[in-house]
């Protein structure tokens, strides 16, 4: 067995047609069904079975066809790195809006220890071959990574009167919030609004914007501590009540494992995570 019959495989495979598979790889279709046999000879399996229109893919067919994809995927990594000028490990990663700066460089640091030859192209929001992002916004059919733990706490104006009490701050009836409406935190976050009066300061469209409203002085917000500890304009402030947390991480579809450059990554960030975000960052640093 040969990468030439696994491909031969896949086609007939993706195609469920000979002759079409045999055009998509630019050989003739007496060749492909010879490679076809031979590969069904040296496994002792059938794979396919003809049918009037096309082919039939069988229960062995379906087994072989993922490890398949994943032999060939490799051979082909391989072929470029070893291939004159190209001796760079590719991947694209999407990073979401509201990940903190702190978040993004350790994994990008981390990363490039893991793979020194690297060539990472970093894209904003849903895109690449992965994305750094919070848990709640993988997608039904994604996979996720948990790399950090954080806790959201409250973020006042340097100057708020709440601002020049002790670090845990007891509740008192608060007029000035700026939440996010539209923000997956919203609905969490509700109980805390609703333990005030409801008069509401401003709304943002993301948690960096409430975080700059915060900053300019126009009220508070509940929000991720790495996105607070990393802005010298704010104090922030835990409450003895509950807040919720939330997970930052690589979300990512099962099939895009069989890149081999993410798949190292994944590999190594199961076995190096990141430094806790209270190691690099005493919480509520910032008064």
């Amino acid at each position: 067995m040969d990468i030439r019959h696994l491909k031969a495989f896949l086609a007939v495979f993706e195609e469920r047609n000979i002759t079409s598979a045999a055009q998509r790889l630019f050989i003739s279709q007496p060749t492909l069904s010879v490679t076809i046999k031979q590969l069904e000879q040296e496994l002792s399996a059938t794979l396919f079975i003809r049918q009037p229109r096309g082919v039939e893919v069988t229960k062995e067919a379906r087994v072989l066809y993922p490890q398949a994809r994943r032999m060939v995927a490799d051979a082909m990594a391989l072929s470029r790195l070893f291939r004159a000028g190209e001796s760079r490990a590719l991947l694209e990663l999407g990073v979401e809006g509201d990940i903190a700066d702190s978040h993004i460089e350790e994994f990008l640091r981390m990363a490039h220890q893991a793979l020194p030859n690297l060539l990472l192209t970093l894209k904003e929001g849903c895109q690449g071959d992965a994305r750094l992002a919070v848990e709640e916004l993988c997608c039904e059919d994604e996979l996720f990574l948990p790399l950090w733990d954080e806790s959201y706490v409250m973020t006042l104006p340097a100057d708020h009167p709440m601002a020049q009490g002790s670090q845990e701050q007891r509740w008192t009836p608060i007029d000035d919030w700026i939440t996010c409406p539209q923000h997956v935190s919203h609905q969490r976050l509700m109980a805390l609004y609703g333990r005030s009066p409801g008069v509401v300061a401003g709304h943002a469209g993301s948690l960096k914007q409430a975080l700059n409203m915060v900053s300019a002085g126009i009220g508070v917000a509940m929000l991720p501590q790495s996105l607070v500890s990393e802005h010298t304009g704010v104090v922030a402030r835990a409450w003895h009540l509950p807040t919720p947390a939330r997970r930052v991480g690589l979300c990512y579809a099962a099939q895009a494992l069989e890149l081999p450059t993410l798949r190292a990554l994944h590999e190594y960030f199961q076995t190096h995570r990141p430094v806790p975000f209270s190691d690099v960052f005493p919480p509520f640093a910032h008064a």
